[in-house]
């Protein structure tokens, strides 16, 4: 009988593992665009998948890895300067589970604009775990005050995973 409880509960896990990815494209690691052809001034409009009231990316994506191996747990790059309206796409390499997260307490100015560019959020400003080598979350600054914003990965931050975002 524990046995069939156990295994009930395993294909409930395994089934809540799958699902929508909200738009990510993990086989290219592509980002949906909303439109096709550049905007005025080179830059592209996309959304930030899934993000609640539509967050949009205006700027300039930049690209940060989240990496674990031999030499440690950490984002490359880990501090980072954006734009408002820029977008960093945070791509799993290595060592996962990884995710983006900010502490409420140290980012209180920009709590809600935060909060608008960040999809699919597992808790307050957290966003979801990426498992695999490839898969990628992107998070929209639009609207986001200038300032410093201390960031970890969850599951890594005794390790040291650590980066400050500075948006101008």
């Amino acid at each position: 009988m524990r046995f069939y409880g156990l295994a009930l509960a395993s294909a409930v896990v395994l089934s809540a593992c799958g699902g929508d990815k909200g738009g990510e494209n993990t086989e290219t690691g592509s980002t949906p665009a909303m439109d096709s052809g550049a905007m005025a001034g080179g830059s592209t409009m996309t959304p930030a998948p899934g993000a609640a009231g539509g967050a949009m990316i205006t700027g300039t994506t930049h690209d940060v890895k989240m990496i674990g191996d031999d030499k440690g747990y950490r984002f490359e790059p880990a501090n980072i300067t954006v734009k408002n309206g820029d977008g960093i796409k945070f791509t799993t390499v290595s060592g996962g589970p990884h995710n983006v997260a900010f502490d409420p307490a140290k980012v209180a100015a920009a709590r809600a604009a935060l909060m608008a560019g960040m999809p699919e959020q597992m808790g307050e400003l957290m966003g979801p775990m990426k498992m695999n080598a490839g898969e990628f979350y992107t998070i929209a600054f639009k609207d986001v005050p200038a300032g410093k914003y201390p960031y970890n990965c969850t599951p890594h931050l005794s390790q040291g995973m650590v980066g400050t975002i500075t948006v101008q």
